[in-house]
């Protein structure tokens, strides 16, 4: 196995985590767009985590994605 395909297989990967993460968050769609009230919103557990992993999932896809332009 080289290291490319190494990459892109982990690259591949957490684009699907992404996708998932993205997915199973809540949110209101366009209602902001439309009228919908603007609330402030405090995530608590299994959302905060969702959109924590989210943004590491983001960080590590963005590391996967540079490294495979540099090899």
């Amino acid at each position: 196995m080289n290291s490319i395909f190494i990459l892109e297989t982990s690259q591949f990967i957490v684009a699907l985590i992404i996708i998932a993460l993205v997915l199973l968050q809540e949110g209101d769609g366009l209602s902001g767009v439309f009228g919908g009230t603007e609330a402030f919103h405090v995530r608590r557990g299994l959302e905060r985590f969702v959109f924590t992993a989210t943004i590491v999932s983001f960080v590590v896809f963005v590391g996967l994605s540079i490294a495979n332009l540099v090899f």
